[in-house]
């Protein structure tokens, strides 16, 4: 068995690193065998998500009850998709009040942060009375998957739900698997409860964003999916995106932490479990300046584990997606955090803030010790729906753009079309599309 936190030496072991850091691949230094058995298992996946979404978009109701039942285990009825008002209510009445205290605290910090993110529309008018501009309008219905089951997110609930309102959208629906009881976690209710959502339905999976895709006779479809879920949820939001809007493909989490000398080893060790205890598969790496560091970091590790409820998972994730990086400059460090491009990014060095600016490829950087990722999750304000696999290369986290429309608008004059036809039609021409340029001759021809 492999050490469970291993070293590499930049500059020796670059082979290793470049497997450990590149996300699109994976980001394991699993064998090519293990490699192999992983892409099969994706693709039996995937053939069943494709039986599930087709079967839902041709059967509705009927598909997502046979589903429920041969993945959740749970019979249910078409009247009883939707959690009832007295359900949500009884879970609100029925949480910790430190519970519901916690999540006022966050609701309120996430909308102030998202409020900053509004976009209004522009318009700008030229001399010769043309009048360009772009119109910001709100998605009509959008639809949140919030994981369930064994387990429970109502920070996620908060996070997808916060920024559509904040961008003005008129409906927003939840599913979420139900237990093996059929019920929803009540946590889940009590934050739905407290941003207002009370559409919930009690259905998950690859069904559940086929529903929400399509529409069925009991869940209206929506215009964009938004929420994290398994691989079979990634993989349908893949299947039905054109049909709908989605946020992104997710992935398992990760974690690089840039750190060097100055920073205190039980702080890396516990912020890299942090994200270690999500998923198997999630990446904790750690790139510094000290081999001091690193050791110390191995060390503290094996301690935080032992007391680890979610043991297995973490020490999974460290063993197969997690490592070391000794380098021998923060600006070293740098650079192989942005070639990682890692959904979470923390800089515990003696001066964050000036690296700040280096940083080209990351979903969220959280600067300095008392900075922890956790806080990002749940409390700062900021978004936790983030870029994995590298796609923080191009892409951004969850906000309220992404639940905006930009449409351009222009009006323009007949002195506009003057000075602006010639140059529209020669390049119409250029191309081959006589119709282009037709319509911008009839309107010059009228003006002689």
């Amino acid at each position: 068995m492999p050490e469970l936190f291993r070293i590499f030496l930049a500059g020796q072991d670059d082979v290793a690193i470049s497997r450990l850091l590149d996300r699109r691949l994976g980001g394991s230094t699993a064998d090519e065998k293990s490699r192999a058995s992983g892409a099969s298992l994706r693709e039996k996946t995937m053939a069943t998500v494709r039986e599930v979404v087709e079967a839902v978009r041709l059967d509705g109701d009927r598909a997502l009850l046979r589903f429920t039942a041969r993945f959740d285990g749970v019979q249910l009825k078409s009247e009883n998709l939707r959690v009832s008002p007295e359900e949500i209510d009884a879970a609100w009445r029925g949480a910790d009040p430190a519970f519901l205290d916690a999540l006022r605290l966050a609701k309120e910090r996430i909308e102030r942060f998202h409020r900053r993110q509004l976009r209004s529309s522009w318009f700008a008018a030229e001399e010769d009375g043309t009048i360009l501009g772009q119109q910001y309008t709100p998605l009509r219905r959008v639809g949140v998957y919030t994981p369930g089951g064994t387990a429970a997110y109502p920070s996620s609930v908060l996070m997808n739900v916060i920024p559509a309102q904040v961008a003005g959208v008129e409906e927003i629906c939840l599913v979420t698997p139900p237990g093996g009881d059929g019920r929803v976690n009540p946590a889940v209710l009590a934050a739905a409860r407290e941003v207002g959502v009370d559409e919930i339905y009690r259905v998950g999976g690859a069904q559940a964003v086929a529903a929400l895709a399509f529409g069925t006779r009991s869940i209206p479809r929506v215009d964009k999916i938004v929420g994290p879920g398994n691989l079979y949820v990634a993989l349908a939001k893949r299947l039905v995106f054109g049909e709908v809007g989605i946020d992104m493909l997710a992935g398992p989490s990760e974690i690089a932490i840039i750190a060097d000398a100055t920073a205190r080893a039980g702080y890396v060790a516990a912020d890299l479990l942090s994200q270690a205890e999500h998923d198997p598969q999630a990446a904790a790496i750690l790139i510094t300046t000290s081999r001091k560091l690193a050791e110390e970091v191995g060390a503290e590790l094996l301690r935080q584990l032992a007391v680890l409820p979610r043991r297995e998972k973490a020490e999974q994730a460290v063993r197969g997606a997690g490592g070391c990086i000794v380098v021998n400059s923060v600006a070293e460090a740098v650079e192989l955090a942005n070639r990682c491009a890692p959904e979470h990014l923390e800089l515990m060095v003696a001066e964050p803030f000036t690296w700040l600016g280096r940083i080209r490829n990351a979903g969220a950087i959280f600067l300095g010790p008392m900075a922890p990722e956790p806080i990002g999750d749940y409390v700062a304000g900021t978004n936790h729906v983030l870029p994995t696999n590298a796609t923080a290369w191009f892409a951004s986290g969850l906000g309220v753009e992404d639940f905006l429309k930009r449409t351009s608008v222009i009006a323009t004059t007949s002195e506009a079309i003057r000075r602006l036809g010639p140059a529209a039609i020669r390049l119409a021409e250029e191309e081959g599309l006589d119709a282009h340029a037709r319509a911008v001759k009839v309107r010059l021809d009228g003006m002689e």
